[in-house]
């Protein structure tokens, strides 16, 4: 199709994004297609779609023009749309009639705006600018981009205060483009998308809120527990949780209820001072939304990589993944910024403590807490109590020295459990001949043996490592979250099949191994039940704090 007919066939409509991350239920490249021909039965005019892939299994069913894009993760840990000429050839040639691509900042330094003309040189199809400001949008149309989108509004650390659809924004677009705007992000209803039409949109994307039926759900399920929880006075905290890659946040009830919840970039290699400010953006723009929906929280938990000292908030270590990140004091610097008072701690040691308040773990004393993907995270509860250890460095399970003089680690060792059992592990064991571990565990669920043995791999050296845990604190349960994880119940049941060659007695434990359910957010509501602990310690102690429900 040529440029002229695209842009008739996506004038004034609606754009569908069809897809599904890592983890999700509806990771399969023939239920994209089939989000995608109930989207074009709606009325969508046309698709857009991630990887060539379901760009082919979308293409086997339709002819309505797809636009390809490539997510791809780079050495930073954070993921680019369409990063190089070869990543946007391999869409068109599944069947992409145009190709979007990073044309922020970051996406710049990359090279986007050189590789916008090569694409519509050599390729042939129309070039997609996913832009954050006007300045971005400017660049790429100037270098030669057909279309820019407001994709990346709120995703980069220069506009991650941008939390909501804003109409303003795609009115400042249009006018400071010379090229047609097309809206895409964070719209959630009919009414935002007239609103982008209004404000000059040349067409509107909409993804999560048609697509993802666990996104929508939550939204249902978070307006039934906000009322609920303020018809029966629940009290709320505000759950940030901070990973080397994104920054999760929510309001969360006592009564452990997501209230609203949000997710932002981590300026992760900018230093200590820009780590806080943004911590203490978050936290304000989480108050605010707060007072949108009714809620007063009392008190901030907030969660980070990086071993934290209870008491104080102070980061006690952190590794090189967060530069200048041991020493800083987030509780107190984040509380003098809001007047709340906040409560820290580890991540994995938080989503522990979710699991204990919230999950698995309400009638279990004794458990260790696991969370698999980029690194491996552990916390461990003992005798009821979470295990902090005496210079609060315990649960450092990721760091059990599996192979001497093995792989380098970023902790500076090597031969550390943690690179053997990571998402780049997987991926190394499948033969890196997928892109991402969502890739090999999807492939291993189709019935693909060198992925089903890539897991399997990966489950040994987990066992072996976790071996020496289970002998030395007996738990009742081994509870397994992460990315690795989702969706992944061969690993779970590979690691228990490996565990019982390793442990002894193994039959008498009757260990239970088991994957979380408290899903994506797992972290935010383990700050919270932190924050909820914290406030219920303060109370006994008879220092004033809002009650809640514990």
């Amino acid at each position: 199709m040529t440029l002229h007919d695209l842009s008739q066939a996506i004038r004034g409509k609606l754009i569908v994004s069809c897809q599904a991350g890592e983890g999700d239920a509806f990771r399969d490249s023939g239920l994209i297609a089939r989000f995608a021909i109930a989207a074009i039965a709606g009325g969508a005019a046309a698709i857009r779609a991630d990887g060539p892939a379901d760009i082919r299994a979308i293409r086997a069913l339709t002819r309505v023009p797809v636009i390809g894009i490539e997510k791809v993760q780079q050495e930073d840990g954070a993921r680019l749309i369409t990063p190089s000429f070869e990543s946007a050839k391999a869409l068109v040639e599944a069947g992409a009639d145009m190709v979007a691509l990073d044309c922020t900042l970051r996406g710049q330094r990359s090279g986007a705006l050189e590789r916008i003309p090569e694409i519509r040189r050599k390729l042939h199809v129309p070039v997609l600018a996913d832009v954050a400001d006007v300045d971005q949008a400017v660049a790429a149309a100037g270098a030669g981009a057909d279309f820019v989108l407001s994709t990346l509004r709120g995703y980069t650390e220069e506009t991650n205060h941008a939390q909501d659809f804003d109409s303003e924004f795609i009115a400042e677009l249009s006018r400071g483009a010379n090229v047609p705007v097309i809206a895409e992000g964070r719209i959630f209803s009919p009414e935002q998308a007239r609103s982008a039409i209004a404000s000059g949109a040349f067409a509107v994307v909409v993804g999560s809120a048609i697509t993802r039926p666990t996104e929508i759900t939550r939204r249902f399920v978070a307006a039934i527990q906000n009322e609920w929880s303020r018809r029966n006075a629940m009290s709320t905290a505000i759950g940030i949780d901070m990973g080397g890659t994104q920054t999760k946040w929510g309001l969360v009830s006592s009564g452990g209820g997501l209230l609203s919840e949000n997710t932002t970039p981590t300026p992760a290699k900018a230093g200590s001072r820009a780590l806080l400010e943004h911590l203490k953006g978050v936290a304000q723009g989480a108050i605010s939304k707060a007072a949108e929906i009714g809620r007063e929280p009392s008190i901030i938990g907030v969660a980070t990589a990086g071993w934290v000292e209870a008491p104080t908030g102070r980061v006690a270590y952190a590794i090189d993944n967060l530069p200048g990140w041991t020493g800083a004091r987030l509780a107190e610097e984040i509380a003098d910024a809001t007047g709340l008072p906040v409560a820290a701690e580890n991540d994995a040691n938080a989503l522990a403590i979710a699991e204990k308040h919230f999950g698995a773990a309400k009638s279990l004393h004794d458990f260790v807490c696991l969370t698999l993907g980029t690194g491996l995270g552990g916390g461990c509860y003992i005798g009821g109590n979470l295990n902090r250890g005496a210079h609060y460095f315990a649960n450092a399970i990721g760091h059990i020295p599996l192979v001497p003089g093995g792989l380098p680690c970023s902790c500076g060792l090597r031969g550390c459990l943690e690179v053997y059992v990571n998402s780049a592990a997987l991926v190394r064991y499948a033969g890196d001949s997928a892109a991402s571990a969502a890739d090999v565990i999807a492939a291993a669920n189709a019935g693909e043996q060198k992925a089903t043995n890539a897991i399997r791999i990966l489950a040994s050296h987990l066992a072996h490592g976790l071996a020496f845990v289970v002998a030395l604190l007996d738990p009742e349960a081994l509870i397994l979250g992460g990315g690795l994880v989702e969706n992944n119940e061969a690993l779970v049941t590979a690691l228990r099949g490996e565990l019982a060659e390793l442990v002894s007695p193994w039959k008498e434990r009757d260990l239970i191994v088991m994957p979380s359910k408290l899903g994506y957010y797992g972290g935010v509501l383990g700050a919270a039940a932190l924050a909820f602990e914290r406030e219920t310690n303060s109370k006994s102690s008879n220092s004033r704090v809002t009650s809640c429900d514990f």
